[in-house]
């Protein structure tokens, strides 16, 4: 099977790069070892606020401020066009609720998640469901001015059940006909985001329009739906532009020639599965998805084996792999203006994503804005060296 180009990670870098080239007319494929992480996030899109503060080695400044405009104003109408729009100004935070009602801030959400910026300080009825786990309403009441909660009995505990029983116009009805009797009297209702699988405005505004309330879904802890719906919308959105997919194996052995790489072969049970391509775009992410593997005295990128440019002294973890002054959160892969890799031998690789050096996701709050701009930005350098 021969391509243009060739992208291994199906995560939101790889979806976006996939997104653009097919519609340049460019034959493209996406490799990818499983769902990515994208698929258990919140679903909403950090870009780091108004960019204060952000270093001159960040990703982000290679691209410049109006790439990141351009960038996330192309996503938003991807999203518009695949059926799940998002809602928000670029370089303008808002907040959301997280499921310990905990304010926190992120720049695009989704549309059922918009009314949360409205609802700090105002009155709150929250609904939840018997049983659920990892989400708790009695902590909203710290932040209302009046608060209440119902109980909804949806006959199952995961999040994911719940919001599959929602797909079903059945249960749907049932559901709004208990909303009904609930008669309930606050400004503002915040649900769980387990408002089916695709996407719940729908239901929302049947909600708005049965209570008078301001509706607005809350992430929960993984796997968070509004990841879920995200993901799939843009893998879908993808294979509808024309993009062929390997899912579920990953890179046994790479081929080159000449300072190309000229194929992937796929690890997978009988015969091997061969992936020719004038290109290649890597995005298959830092540590925690794999791109990048940490051993005692050093750290390798884990498919061409790139060089991997690391902090200055021995690399190491802090006490806590979250802490947003994380050392190994400036390793990764330095690239060219063009996203090409520094000291590769190979001439028709690009890399993009938070395998970039000094993209440091943690610290700046980053990650799904980093994906967009970076996958967009090397899939139309890509587009160029192909011309």
């Amino acid at each position: 099977m021969k391509y243009d180009v060739v992208i291994i990670g199906g995560g939101m870098t790889g979806l976006i790069s996939s997104i653009y080239l097919s519609s340049k007319g460019l034959k493209t494929a996406v490799v990818s070892k499983g769902d990515p992480v994208c698929s258990i996030s919140s679903g909403c899109i950090d870009v780091a606020g108004d960019f204060q503060g952000i270093p001159d080695d960040h990703p982000y400044t290679m691209a410049g401020r109006e790439k990141v405009r351009s960038a996330l104003m192309y996503f938003k109408e991807i999203m518009k066009d695949a059926g799940l729009p998002y809602w928000g100004e670029v370089f303008e935070n808002r907040s959301i609720y997280t499921p310990i009602a905990k304010k926190r801030e992120t720049c695009l959400v989704p549309f059922s998640m918009k009314n949360a910026d409205g609802a700090k300080g105002k009155s709150l009825h929250i609904i939840s469901f018997q049983g659920m786990k990892d989400f708790f309403p009695g902590y909203f009441k710290e932040d209302t001015s009046d608060f209440n909660c119902s109980l909804f009995d949806a006959g199952t505990l995961t999040t994911v059940g719940i919001a599959t029983k929602f797909d079903d116009p059945a249960f749907r009805e049932q559901f709004i006909l208990w909303l009904k009797e609930c008669r309930i009297q606050e400004e503002f209702i915040g649900i769980p985001a387990v408002l089916g699988t695709k996407n719940p405005q729908k239901l929302i505004d049947q909600i708005e329009l049965v209570t008078g309330c301001k509706v607005f879904e809350i992430p929960t802890l993984p796997p968070s739906m509004p990841g879920l719906r995200l993901f799939r919308k843009l893998k879908s959105y993808s294979s509808l532009q024309g993009v062929d997919f390997f899912w579920g194996h990953g890179i046994s052995e790479i081929t080159e020639e000449e300072n190309l790489v000229t194929s992937l072969i796929i690890d997978q049970p009988g015969r091997p599965t061969i992936i020719e391509g004038r290109s290649f775009i890597l995005t298959t992410g830092s540590f925690v998805s794999g791109g990048l593997f940490a051993e005692k005295e050093s750290i390798r990128e884990t498919v061409f084996n790139l060089p991997v440019s690391i902090p200055p002294g021995k690399p190491r973890l802090n006490d806590s792999f979250f802490d947003t002054e994380q050392p190994l959160g400036r390793a990764g892969i330095r690239v060219s203006s063009h996203y090409q890799p520094v000291d590769s031998p190979w001439k028709n690789i690009f890399v993009a994503g938070s395998i970039l050096e000094n993209s440091q996701i943690m610290k700046y709050h980053c990650g799904h804005g980093l994906a967009i701009v970076t996958g967009l930005d090397a899939a139309e350098n890509c587009e160029e060296y192909l011309k």
